[in-house]
């Protein structure tokens, strides 16, 4: 079960960027071109970026409402608690429901960023990906070191550059990466291919995992009528076919040291997916001339961490995950949150699970992949 003194660390919760972030920081000359705020006709609070307005400010901001009351999108900041876009008013929550620390994911430029990689002046998008870095870390994780751990966007779109600011973001406190989980459906290459090795490269020496949440590369294929509840049931799909791709390319042959975590993902799937890709490898790895020496099993262990908010079937199935391949979330402020019982429902689930182990799921697996010691001497 679930010691009591375990500080609780959560691998993924979201951030509403307050309506200044960029324009605070930005270079005079991206001004106008955003992001900024502007209160509609309708009443609603949207972002503009260059010629698109983003209506999503909070997607799924709802911690603090009923389940009759959630919706996809808050019209305006006011419909929301404080402690989605103030770092104190986030810390009195945590507090709360029980949590030590945090690792926040973006909201208006997308999880991994995949809206300034949309953007036409990419001089543009490189400023306002710094703008963010520099809001993330000196601004949210800032007010309190102790209880947040910073994660930072790449300008993915161009590798060398990207390069550079992780180096940047490494010397001034980053502890992490949020990456897109498949860049192909982004248009840009896969990770089969040496496109993406300096990048690679540049976070292994700098020792920050990349994080690729669930919907990054876009949403699951759904039938055109269907609800939107049927792509959220699937999102985690794409985790699978994540890890699946990334167990089959080179990328942890090169970095043997880099880790990736799939945010949101769930943990049921793991011991499936695994046999399968083993059973794969071994029938098929002749002929089709894989470079891959052990079984993708063991690949897992060593560089990839599944998260879960509440996965029973994964918790029984711990002995064939691994329990140090495996982190809890909070997912604050989204829907999918317990927020604010996310302990006493983590502490059910842990129920009968070994005191070490449940500690290791809640706090210690994350210590350590983000070199985190916020809260702890």
């Amino acid at each position: 079960m679930l010691p009591e003194d375990t500080q609780l660390i959560s691998v993924d919760d979201h951030v509403i960027e307050h309506a200044n972030v960029w324009q605070d920081r930005l270079p005079e000359k991206y001004k106008a071109a955003g992001p900024w705020v502007e209160r509609n006709a309708a009443g609603a609070d949207v972002w503009h970026f260059e010629d698109t307005i983003y209506s999503n400010i909070g997607l799924n901001a709802v911690a603090g409402k009923s389940k009759e009351e959630f919706g996809l999108e808050p019209l305006v900041w006011d419909d929301m608690i404080p402690g989605c876009y103030d770092p104190a008013a986030r810390v009195r929550d945590m507090d709360t429901d029980g949590i030590q620390a945090q690792l926040c994911f973006p909201s208006m430029p997308g999880f991994a960023g995949t809206k300034f990689a949309q953007a036409k002046d990419k001089d543009l998008a490189l400023a306002c990906v710094q703008a963010y870095n520099d809001w993330m870390i000196d601004e949210w994780c800032g007010y309190a070191p102790d209880r947040f751990i910073p994660m930072v966007l790449l300008p993915f779109w161009d590798p060398q550059a990207s390069v550079t600011e992780i180096e940047r973001t490494a010397a001034k406190g980053a502890k992490a990466i949020t990456f897109p989980e498949n860049p192909v459906a982004l248009g840009f290459p896969s990770f089969h291919s040496d496109h993406w090795d300096p990048l690679l490269a540049a976070a292994q020496d700098a020792q920050l995992p990349l994080c690729m949440h669930f919907g990054t590369g876009g949403a699951p294929s759904v039938s055109p009528d269907a609800p939107f509840a049927v792509a959220i049931a699937l999102f985690g799909m794409n985790s699978q076919f994540t890890v699946t791709e990334l167990l089959f390319s080179p990328m942890f042959r090169k970095f043997p040291n880099l880790k990736v975590a799939l945010s949101e993902g769930g943990i049921g799937w793991i011991p499936y997916v695994l046999e399968r890709c083993d059973y794969t490898w071994e029938r098929h790895r002749h002929y089709q001339h894989l470079e891959l020496q052990v079984p993708p099993s063991e690949i897992f262990r060593d560089h990839v961490y599944g998260c879960f908010i509440s996965d029973e079937g994964g918790l029984d199935a711990l002995d064939r995950i691994g329990v140090d391949a495996v982190m809890w979330e909070c997912d604050y402020p989204h829907s999918d949150s317990n927020w604010p019982n996310s302990r006493k429902m983590l502490g059910e689930s842990l129920l009968n699970i070994a005191d070490a182990d449940a500690r290791k799921i809640a706090e210690l697996n994350a210590r350590k992949l983000f070199n985190f010691t916020g809260g702890r001497s």
